[in-house]
């Protein structure tokens, strides 16, 4: 399934055992080259908290805690094989939310809305290590992070949605090098667990335009968290509105800050079919 262009391959675990897959295997099927080719691999499971539960991880075998677009697409499945529309979804950054809506334009496909969570701002709920870079306290907007290569001075605000994001806005995302801003970015030794990157710009209708460099997956069509995240931090650093549309490579997406920061987008099953491992 893909939401705005992030596919992922799902595994449908909710009536049978979930495969033990190692984290090359789960490498293995994402490359696009060796395998089915996607940005990594979704198990949809049973919850005993909510209606149904994700795990999710990157393309480099590596587990991560949300993903913004996975979630419209466990909805999108889930709700089909529950038969509602309206649902919850366990993840290891807690219950969230789901809601399909209209059809969407892609064949196919549906409009969902899930509720991504409240933003954290504090280092420690990023996490961020401010003794790396000689933060000495304050909001997380514009923190000097030192000289990146292929950037120079850069400037970041940091959120996590469940998930660390490191915000930068510049003049034009296109024109980063992201194949070597984005792992330097990534692997900064002031965020311990890593972080997904994005280059943020302004446009003339006050709208954005997002280019994603996601944490153990390289660059992305689409970051659904990472659109949360933007859409904060537009709010506390260049003091944007709190509903904004938000444009990806892979498609527009809708995110609005009330007290949890609500996402809004196209969810799309493309194939489905059988993988040996």
């Amino acid at each position: 399934m893909e939401g705005a262009g992030n596919d992922y391959v799902y595994l449908d675990c909710l009536s049978s055992s979930p495969p033990q897959l190692t984290g090359q295997q789960i490498a293995r099927i994402s490359h696009r080259h060796f395998g089915v080719g996607s940005d990594g691999l979704v198990m949809i499971l049973p919850s005993s908290k909510a209606d149904v539960r994700m795990r999710m991880w990157n393309s480099d075998g590596s587990e991560s805690a949300m993903c913004g677009n996975a979630l419209r697409c466990v909805a999108l499945y889930a709700g089909k094989q529950m038969r509602k529309d309206t649902l919850r979804i366990e993840t290891l950054s807690g219950i969230h939310p789901a809601r399909i809506l209209s059809d969407s334009s892609s064949i196919g496909g549906r409009m969902v809305e899930v509720s991504i969570g409240r933003p954290r701002l504090e280092p420690a709920e990023i996490p961020f290590l401010p003794g790396e870079v000689g933060f000495h306290g304050g909001a997380l907007v514009d923190v000097g992070l030192g000289t990146i290569p292929g950037m120079g001075e850069v400037k970041a605000t940091l959120v996590s949605m469940g998930n660390p994001h490191c915000v930068i806005f510049v003049q034009e995302p296109d024109e980063i090098d992201i194949e070597l801003s984005g792992p330097a970015l990534e692997n900064h030794p002031a965020f311990p667990e890593k972080t997904n990157v994005e280059f943020v710009s302004i446009l003339a209708d006050g709208s954005l335009k997002q280019r994603t460099w996601e944490r153990g997956s390289g660059e992305t069509l689409a970051c659904g968290s990472g659109v949360c995240a933007v859409l904060v931090a537009s709010s506390l650093a260049r003091n944007l509105p709190r509903k904004n549309t938000i444009h990806v490579r892979g498609g527009d997406l809708v995110a609005e800050w009330t007290d949890e920061v609500i996402l809004t987008g196209p969810a799309r099953i493309v194939y489905q079919g059988q993988i040996t491992v």
